[in-house]
């Protein structure tokens, strides 16, 4: 099979522990660009977020792509284009503000290059903006802060309460909206029916190529359905166990080029 679309998460997958791109898997990956293979890179970052390892792997030049916000926006990246986007109700607003404040967790939402918060020292809030490379905002109250459409918003706060807050806030958005956790500390609140395979299925339908063509490589939950859905699912060596049990191919972990050793095996032969 020649692939044609590699779909890729960024934490733990892309990059190492020290959110940097290794020289081999950058080196591996503009190869595998100039053999006409499209990077899609897949994350729950918010697009800024993206950018800075877009520009790294020379997407522009490329065609690439980028679908942010676990898939509520796709963006061409050489072109700039707006392929797809999927925004909150914001009735529903309210409802995530007052949970964040009776549970004394931190709330966050996006506005360009800023995180825009009320709690801007809270250690999960900053884990956050530094994960993007993303200025902090302190906002005297959040639901009058957001006068745009925005595609999610983050609750933030020690995990084992958080797990406690998720399912109460599942139980009551099931039908409405998303809500999971990208990481232990950090609850996810998305449009109804975002994930990465949903969005990529626009995206492939959008390029005239089919999921049989595509390579999709990463390790948390919010990446099982995208592994489920590709022709090559790729589970890193550092992956959540049920997403190694949902793969194709297990590659090696995001601390010795996993994706670089999916390049070379799948692509570059």
């Amino acid at each position: 099979m020649k692939y044609k679309l590699l779909v890729l998460d960024l934490d733990g997958t892309l990059t190492n522990n020290r959110k940097e791109i290794t020289d081999r898997t950058r080196l591996s990956l503009i190869e595998a660009q100039k053999k006409g293979v499209k990077l899609v890179l897949a994350s729950g970052r918010p697009t800024y977020g993206i950018v800075p390892l877009a520009e790294k792997l020379e997407m522009q030049r490329y065609e690439g792509y980028i679908l942010a916000y676990n898939g509520g926006e796709i963006i061409d990246w050489k072109t700039r284009e707006l392929m797809y986007k999927n925004v909150l109700d914001p009735e529903v607003l309210p409802y995530l503000y007052q949970c964040a404040k009776d549970n004394h967790f931190a709330i966050v939402s996006y506005d360009g290059e800023y995180v825009l918060t009320e709690n801007p020292e809270d250690e999960y809030v900053l884990k956050e903006a530094l994960l993007n490379v993303m200025k902090i905002k302190k906002v005297d109250n959040f639901l009058k802060a957001i006068h745009h459409p925005i595609a999610k918003c983050l609750i933030v706060g020690e995990p084992t309460r958080l797990a406690l807050l998720e399912k109460e806030m599942y139980e009551h958005l099931k039908d409405r909206m998303g809500v999971f956790r990208s990481e232990p500390y950090f609850l996810e609140l998305v449009p109804k029916g975002i994930d990465k395979a949903r969005s990529l299925s626009v995206l492939l339908e959008k390029l005239g190529m089919t999921k049989d063509e595509m390579i999709a490589v990463g390790d948390g939950f919010n990446d099982l359905s995208m592994i489920q859905y590709a022709g090559l699912g790729v589970a890193m060596a550092n992956a959540q166990k049920v997403v190694k049990e949902n793969a194709d191919f297990i590659t090696l972990s995001n601390e010795e080029d996993g994706v670089a050793h999916v390049v070379e095996k799948f692509i570059l032969i």
